[in-house]
């Protein structure tokens, strides 16, 4: 990918991206209306904001998923989360779409908590912070919702044994020349790094090993892990198992105006942190990029632009609680009727008892999180 335009990789996400251009560079799927239809069809119901409002627009044969759902062979989700600091809402939304696939299909859950990735790939961390953080970041994602009966958690550095003996079997397919290719390593690149590819492929197989059967993968992600997937995918037939299906969500734009709500270095007001207070949310959320005009009168006359506008991407996100509402702000702010201070506010009325609501689960989520945990091999390899 041209370097003067975007790069987008599972490490590093910069320039203005445009999507359709990277759907086509990685070589994914449009995730259309006819399918998103069908999807609806056999959910039996009307479909979250992430699908109706386009934050989730590729796909790797979801089709094919749905084709084998229908004929009585249930998938799997699969996502996971590398731990190194508190999570924001962006880190909530392929999380947010796997809760509500589960509910809907009743289809278990594989939560990967990669603590040894982080550690191995920010040199500032400890192991111990990775493995505190996985545990704080555990109990968040839990809180979505998720139905523990059906909800499992590979914390690496806890479920090694459970991993490591379909890791070897996966490591031995992957060459160094893939994974430098794929990544850009470096000579000077740790191994545990390296070795990382396989260990978050196993997920992706772990119920066709345990089950002794074939049994499909559904991976919701932000398009720049698709290329830890693709490598995934060329390996799967090899072994005897499923390729993973995949959907892609596009990344989310930060509140300092950035492409994509990372919180690399001291860009902590970039992102809304779930442990924020709500003084703190008042001041980033009133201090966000947004798509206005210099002067009230320059908005009022010319309007803002909604698509380049961080407050904007949180209404179409989850705080829009319904379509018209979500087509009044962006109507309403491109023709220069409502001003940012306005909208903002009312934003900001919705964000409160969101995060409100999800601290009193996050303390519910603590009594059965650990239990989650998978901490043996189903069986010898």
């Amino acid at each position: 990918m041209p370097a003067e335009e975007f790069v987008v990789t599972p490490y590093e996400v910069k320039g203005r991206i445009d999507y359709a251009r990277l759907r086509e560079l990685f070589g994914t799927q449009d995730l259309d209306a006819p399918l998103l239809e069908r999807l609806r069809r056999i959910a039996g119901g009307e479909l979250p904001p992430l699908l109706r409002r386009g934050v989730y627009y590729s796909h790797r044969d979801l089709g094919a998923v749905l084709d084998l759902f229908e004929r009585g062979s249930p998938f799997f989700l699969y996502s996971g989360r590398g731990p190194s600091g508190p999570l924001h809402t962006s880190h909530l939304v392929p999380f947010e779409l796997c809760r509500w696939l589960q509910e809907r299909l009743g289809v278990p859950m594989y939560i990967q908590i990669t603590d040894d990735e982080k550690f191995w790939a920010r040199g500032g961390l400890s192991r111990e912070e990775t493995a505190r953080w996985g545990m704080e970041n555990l109990y968040d994602l839990l809180a979505l919702g998720f139905d523990p009966a059906r909800t499992h958690v590979f914390f690496d550095s806890k479920s090694i044994a459970a991993l490591y003996p379909l890791a070897i079997r996966v490591a031995r397919r992957i060459p160094y020349s893939t994974v430098k290719a794929v990544f850009g390593f470096e000579p000077s690149t740790n191994i545990g790094l390296v070795f990382y590819t396989a260990l978050q492929t196993v997920p992706c197989f772990w119920p066709s090993w345990a089950e002794e059967r074939p049994v499909p993968c559904l991976i919701p992600c932000g398009i720049d892990q698709d290329p830890h997937f693709r490598v995934t995918r060329d390996i799967a037939e090899g072994l005897g198992y499923p390729k993973p299906a995949l959907l892609h969500s596009q990344m989310l734009p930060g509140l300092l105006g950035e492409n994509a709500m990372s919180t690399t270095g001291d860009r902590a007001d970039n992102a809304l942190f779930l442990s924020d207070p709500p003084k703190t949310v008042e001041r980033k959320v009133r201090q966000a990029f947004t798509g206005g005009r210099t002067t009230v009168e320059e908005q009022r006359r010319l309007g803002a632009v909604p698509e380049v506008c961080s407050v904007w991407a949180l209404w179409r996100t989850r705080f829009a609680r319904s379509d018209d509402e979500f087509a009044a702000v962006t109507r309403d702010c491109r023709s220069g009727a409502l001003l940012c201070g306005e909208c903002k506010g009312r934003l900001l009325e919705r964000i409160h008892p969101f995060f409100e609501a999800h601290a009193a689960a996050r303390e519910r989520a603590k009594e059965w999180a650990e239990s989650t945990i998978v901490t043996a091999a189903p069986k010898p390899l």
